[in-house]
């Protein structure tokens, strides 16, 4: 045999070998709001799944096998949610993570469930999909638990009529929050002097749902709404009314983003954080990781993200063969966070501390 021919099937055979040895990389979808109004919010849930992508990569991957991610944009829009859960059923990923809001959870969850094919929200609190046997997994607390929290945070610094201002356009989310905040407020002794709907949109008139909050006489405002609305709603409340006392939720979270829009307006605003922020431990380490590979600050909801993401690798590291990304995941844990531990009960759902802030001179105090 000539030696070319000898010298290019020890070529093939070489390649042969190495196609063997190379494990098809495991598919992790992501969907979320990256191209609506509120799109800070899915901005820093994407950005903080692929700040653990990359970190975990770096690391080996997951038992030999790389990762990849695939991103899809629902743009907070029942159609476009729908295009998109469709599109990564197609691909078969091990998971989803995601969606971020409430409202399109309506629409991505049962289509995963019909698919079988496991997601897991950082974000979603909505009670709808709170103790149901699906295919459903959430790392954050219910709008129940978060309002209730709210209430006696508010009540406990002197707030007793309260007017509320709520975005409908994330539904499942706003509606209930007011709710459960209504009936803990008043059972504390206070009033919901007042709750005003508005639907998010460029055009809407922040001016009016202001001034008709205040027609109720109210002793502090709180706002459901997202970070560039809550941005929006404060001017005009400061400019109405600049001597009460303002609140948010953590919807509005979203860190810088808040005091870059809403400027000298948001000064003293209280909002909940999903996370401490005078950690100096792992939190420090992944703030300054964010940083360097995003050129920005984190964004409220990153952390959530990161810590949901490496919930996911612990459960694909020790998923046996066959088993269910669902039982694994309800197996695997409790899982560490950044700060505080998380635990699944056997619906897929999980709780955590929070922690309120006010805006002081452009930063967030954490409250003692």
């Amino acid at each position: 045999m000539p030696v070319y021919i000898c010298k290019w099937l020890l070529l093939l055979l070489i390649a042969g070998l190495s196609a063997c040895g190379r494990q098809e990389p495991l598919m992790i979808g992501l969907i979320a709001g990256l191209s609506d109004r509120g799109s800070d919010f899915g901005e820093s849930v994407r950005n903080g799944v692929i700040l653990a992508v990359e970190q975990q990569n770096a690391a080996g991957g997951i038992n030999g096998r790389m990762l990849e991610l695939v991103i899809r944009d629902d743009g907070q829009n029942r159609e476009q949610a729908a295009r998109a859960a469709r599109e990564l059923i197609a691909l078969k990923p091990e998971i989803v993570i995601g969606p971020v809001t409430s409202s399109m959870a309506t629409v991505v969850v049962p289509l995963m469930n019909e698919a079988g094919l496991t997601l897991i929200s950082p974000t979603v609190a909505a009670p709808d999909f709170v103790g149901l046997d699906d295919q459903f997994f959430r790392v954050n607390r219910s709008t129940r638990t978060a309002a209730e929290h709210h209430a006696e945070i508010l009540f406990g610094r002197g707030a007793r009529r309260t007017a509320l201002a709520y975005d409908t356009s994330n539904g499942p989310y706003s509606h209930t929050w007011v709710a459960a905040f209504r009936d803990k407020f008043t059972a504390l002794g206070g009033q919901v002097s007042a709750a005003v709907a508005f639907a998010s949109s460029a055009q809407t008139g922040f001016a009016g749902v202001i001034k008709e909050m205040l027609r109720s006489r109210p002793d502090a405002l709180l706002f459901v709404a997202s970070s560039l609305d809550t941005a929006r709603l404060c001017q005009q409340a400061r400019r109405l009314a600049p001597q009460l006392p303002l609140s948010s939720t953590e919807w509005a979270a979203s860190g810088e983003f808040l005091v870059e829009m809403g400027g000298e307006a948001v000064e003293g605003l209280l909002i909940a954080h999903a996370y401490n922020r005078n950690d100096n431990g792992a939190f420090e380490t992944f703030r300054q990781a964010y940083r360097q590979r995003f050129q920005r600050e984190y964004g409220s909801f990153s952390p959530l993200a990161f810590d949901t993401a490496n919930i996911v690798f612990s459960a694909l590291r020790k998923r046996q063969p066959g088993q269910t990304m669902k039982s694994a995941l309800l197996g695997s844990g409790p899982y560490t966070g950044l700060q505080q531990e998380i635990r699944f009960d056997a619906w897929g759902d999980a709780s955590r501390q929070v922690y309120f802030t006010e805006i002081r001179n452009g930063q967030f105090k954490q409250l003692q």
